[in-house]
């Protein structure tokens, strides 16, 4: 009998996204193919503490179950409460936001030298912020929105020209996006067209980092590709949003079926047009060195269907509505199939790796 791997599934953790990442555990660790794979669920709370395997599958089974915390230490220090684990052979990390897909956790597997799904610690931190992805888009040739980044210290100066509407707008125009440089799930972004409404979506956006951009706003179709494997990746076809007039893609649109946007796969749109926005995002793939997973964002310019980079989402939600396992689905790979290939090229990168540093040794 084949032994069978034994997969570290990490969800939750104490970001803006909290609730997504549940949802994506709670749907991988139903469906993962239980004949390959026995999953060791852990819970990272909200409050940044690791629960124990009891725990953390009581969460998975039921999204909405809660406890206490009985635990006296944070973060790092807590990993003692997994030492009822046995050895993990990969680790599953959906913990999405700041902390889970930025590099921290990336970095931590490299540490423990375990291999781990999805990207590796220099393409989940510079996809994690929008401005970085941003430049290394433009360095590919790919077109993104023209933007401006308004830093902590510049947001304390009240005298900086940056959080002038007026002077802004002579830049980018009256119609602006302000979104924090490092969320997901449209957390913190906020549609203005004039001052009073810059001034409070600032406020808000500085609530979740550091670094907030102002980008001038692209009218158009939004639209999502997907991108899975390392060196010889598949791009799946595109998906499109459907929104509703006057609306853009929000938190709730994402994780909530009864929203007022609707995906549309594959989208409906002239071949060209596919073909670009799937070249597009594997340059951009490659360009931010994601490797495993990646969900490339980008918006079809109203009047001449110019193709412009959002963003790229190297841990995209894995809920049953989201765009991710979906496209991937209408490719013909299913969803079971689709986390098989992300654990399998999670396992092949971490070999390439263990391979180069034999032979400098």
């Amino acid at each position: 009998m084949t032994k069978k791997t034994q997969v570290g599934l990490i969800f939750g953790g104490n970001s803006s996204e909290y609730r997504v990442s549940i949802m994506s555990g709670h749907n991988i660790y139903k469906a993962i193919d239980k004949d390959k794979f026995t999953v060791h669920p852990i819970w990272i709370t909200n409050d940044g503490y690791f629960a124990d395997e009891d725990e953390s599958l009581k969460v998975l089974k039921n999204p909405s179950y809660q406890v206490k915390n009985p635990h006296k230490v944070t973060n790092i220090s807590n990993l003692i409460e997994l030492t009822n684990l046995p050895e993990i052979d990969i680790f599953f990390p959906i913990v999405h936001g700041n902390l889970g897909e930025d590099g921290s956790l990336q970095g931590l597997f490299r540490v423990l030298n375990k291999p781990f799904v999805g990207d590796d610690v220099l393409a989940a931190a510079v996809t994690m912020d929008k401005e970085f992805t941003k430049i290394l888009a433009q360095r590919a040739g790919i077109p993104v929105a023209d933007w401006i980044s308004v830093k902590r210290y510049e947001y304390n100066d009240k005298n900086n020209d940056k959080l002038n509407y007026n002077k802004v707008s002579q830049k980018l125009g009256k119609d602006l996006f302000v979104k924090p440089s490092n969320q997901g799930s449209s957390v913190g972004v906020n549609h203005v067209t004039n001052a009073e409404d810059y001034k409070a979506a600032l406020d808000d956006a500085f609530k979740y980092d550091d670094k907030v951009l102002v980008e001038k706003t692209i009218h158009g179709t939004e639209v999502e590709t997907a991108v899975l494997g390392n060196d010889k990746p598949i791009v799946s076809g595109v998906g499109q949003i459907i929104n509703a007039k006057g609306t853009f893609y929000t938190y709730k649109n994402k994780y909530e079926d009864n929203s007022t946007s609707k995906l549309q796969i594959p989208a409906d749109l002239p071949a060209d047009v596919v073909k670009k926005v799937r070249s597009n995002a594997l340059k951009v793939y490659q360009a931010t060195e994601c490797s495993g997973i990646a969900r490339v964002d980008s918006t079809l310019q109203d009047g001449d269907n110019k193709v412009v980079l959002t963003e790229v989402n190297a841990l995209p939600g894995f809920t049953n509505i989201s765009m991710y396992p979906k496209l991937f689905e209408q490719a013909g790979i299913s969803y079971i199939d689709l986390i098989t290939r992300l654990i399998e090229a999670g396992q092949e990168r971490f070999d390439h790796k263990k391979t180069l540093l034999h032979k400098l040794g």
